[in-house]
């Protein structure tokens, strides 16, 4: 390894860990916003920043994303801020992606955020459907979202959608009537999510009081092909597992950072970033709880709480599992340049089976094989 690639991409992610309402699903280091004053953080984050600086050394940023949380609860002067401190740090890149994730109950924000230089919105819709937005503990209604959307194209070069499915009692026919109505919308970019129950969400807690079941995998998988089969027809083809656009230029560059296994300022409670520095490559994270995080960044100016090394094997592993997310694979070159063997057994064994293909020095997903691509990454890493 031969340290920062910029190739690769350098980002910086920003957690705002507030929200109007802890969604029964998630299981992010998130908490309710009550009547916080948020003064303390934001002078945090901007610390922080200036902490990474000096760590990171001289680079240009490529992406900001502001995410959450609900980082549509900071004020248009907070987002511009930090917008301006990272510029002044390290300097934006020409035509830099600045994303901010966004609740459509904040909309009203919208034109702020646009005026401190954000320029792409990832709106979590989640459903169309009044009942299941219910189910989920969203705030908004179905019309709310819509309305959201319409202002976000108003002031964005890029919008972003996401829904989740997969969803108790979920048919068929349901998803892909809601999937054809958000395709003719007319976003840029569509994440699309299986619900998935974690142990650190309320969902968890619900199922196994056994107060709902989820949907079986099989079910699971004939709506994942629905999902492909109209994204594709509508001109939204996956580049990756759950993510979808109309051209390349409104992919996510940020998320792109994190697949190609670039690195990534991260600041805020709990963020986790990755940073190259010479010939060692760090996973760093932040301090979870707000309070901690605070006094972290008092004492040490920065908010770091974990920093591990990752060794050849730990790199090779996060190169695999990360870049077989998106469709074109990863380069078998970017493991041979750690030294470590793939396992050729697994590899042809999934290749006979018709879910990993290798071409042109590349090994990526077929559609069948994205289905087990965590299975598959554990398998064939070294």
């Amino acid at each position: 390894m031969s340290g920062f690639n910029p190739q690769r991409g350098f980002g910086i992610y920003v957690h705002w860990p507030y929200c109007a309402r802890v969604c029964p699903y998630c299981d992010f280091n998130v908490y309710a916003a009550k009547a916080r004053d948020t003064a303390p953080l934001f002078d945090a984050i901007l610390r922080d920043l200036e902490g990474w600086r000096m760590r990171s050394g001289a680079r240009e940023v490529d992406t900001i994303f502001l995410g959450g949380g609900t980082p549509s609860l900071m004020t248009g002067e907070q987002v511009s801020g930090v917008i301006a401190k990272i510029d002044q740090l390290w300097g934006l890149k020409p035509g830099a992606e600045i994303t901010i994730e966004a609740n459509p109950d904040d909309a009203h924000r919208f034109a702020d955020f646009a005026a401190a230089g954000v320029n792409r919105l990832s709106l979590g819709l989640q459903s169309l459907d009044d009942a299941r937005l219910k189910f989920l503990g969203r705030t908004h209604s179905a019309e709310t979202a819509l309305a959201a959307l319409i202002e976000a194209r108003k002031h964005f070069r890029s919008t972003s959608i996401d829904l989740i499915y997969s969803l108790p009692n979920q048919t068929a026919e349901d998803w892909r009537a809601e999937l054809t109505r958000a395709l003719a919308l007319g976003a840029d970019h569509l994440s699309l999510y299986e619900l998935s129950i974690e142990p650190g969400a309320a969902f968890f807690q619900a199922v196994k009081r056994k107060d709902w079941s989820p949907l079986d995998d099989e079910r699971s998988a004939d709506l994942y092909e629905i999902t492909q089969e109209l994204t594709v027809a509508a001109g939204y083809p996956a580049y990756e597992v759950s993510n979808h656009s109309r051209g390349a230029e409104h992919q996510s560059a940020h998320n792109r950072i994190y697949w190609s296994s670039g690195d990534w300022a991260a600041v805020g409670p709990g963020a986790h970033g990755r940073l190259t520095t010479g010939n060692e490559r760090w996973a760093i994270e932040a301090a979870e709880k707000p309070g901690e995080y605070l006094q972290q960044v008092k004492t040490n100016g920065l908010g770091w709480a974990v920093t591990d090394r990752l060794d050849t094997l730990a790199q090779a592993r996060e190169r695999v599992t990360m870049g077989l997310r998106v469709i074109e694979g990863f380069a078998r070159s970017d493991i041979e340049e750690l030294n470590l063997p793939l396992n050729a057994d697994k590899l042809a064994e999934f290749t006979t089976l018709g879910l990993v293909t290798q071409q042109n020095g590349r090994i990526a997903l077929t559609p069948s094989g994205r289905l087990m691509a965590d299975r598959i990454a554990a398998d064939i890493a070294p």
